[in-house]
């Protein structure tokens, strides 16, 4: 590898390690520079590279943040969530996730398969539901970039803006997930699909997944739209 691709992959587990959540910014450029040994030119060239791949965005004045850029301003974030009710979400993504996650398993990349992996054992590993709740959403949004599908992830991107900004009212009775907790054996499916190359098994586990998560959350979408819950 070039010496920007190995800045590149230390960066991306700089990234990884600290367990940012999407948006959340990165600690300046000075402050990088100084932790990584590196000159603040050879930072840039990674962080270019990272911000072409989808991973970070930078804004001039603001910093550097993870994830793609946004989609929506804080306007449209407020007009849509005020627009629309949780059901109308959890719809969407019974539409959009499972052919993504079928997309993925055809078009993803050896570093998207390392992702992948890397949130999931992330998320086992967390040790609050704040921390596994950012890594769960860093999982889902690996497998809506590794579709490499540039329309498909603005939609993802702007459904998961929305999701984010409401409140769905699910109060926690412990400290984190249990070590049974269902949803990781769901993710363990959905991504061993993706790494096996077998689309209709990952798009079938993803929905297998949304139904089991919606199925706790809101039992009462299950009479609302019994088709995704077939």
């Amino acid at each position: 590898m070039s010496k920007t691709e190995q800045l590149v992959q230390r960066v991306r587990q700089m990234i990884d390690a600290a367990g940012y959540a999407h948006s959340d910014r990165l600690p300046p450029e000075r402050e990088m520079c100084t932790a990584l040994g590196v000159t603040r030119n050879q930072l840039r060239r990674a962080l270019l590279e990272l911000e072409g791949q989808g991973l970070i965005w930078r804004h001039v004045g603001r910093g550097t943040f993870v994830g793609a850029r946004p989609v929506l301003n804080l306007d449209d974030v407020r007009y849509l969530r005020d627009l629309v009710d949780p059901q109308h979400v959890v719809s969407v993504r019974f539409t959009i996730e499972p052919e993504l996650a079928r997309l993925a398993a055809i078009y993803s990349k050896k570093s998207d398969h390392e992702q992948l992996l890397n949130c999931t054992a992330r998320c086992r590993a967390a040790p609050d539901w704040r921390s596994y709740e950012a890594w769960d959403n860093k999982l889902h949004h690996a497998i809506a970039r590794s579709a490499q599908n540039k329309l498909y992830l603005y939609f993802f991107e702007t459904l998961n803006v929305v999701r984010r900004s409401m409140v769905w009212g699910h109060p926690r009775t412990t400290e984190r997930p249990a070590v049974d907790y269902t949803s990781f054996t769901d993710h363990d499916a959905i991504v061993q699909a993706i790494l096996d190359g077998d689309g209709d098994l990952a798009a079938l586990s993803m929905k297998r997944h949304l139904k089991s998560v919606y199925g706790r959350l809101l039992p009462s979408l299950e009479t609302l739209y019994p088709e995704e819950f077939s």
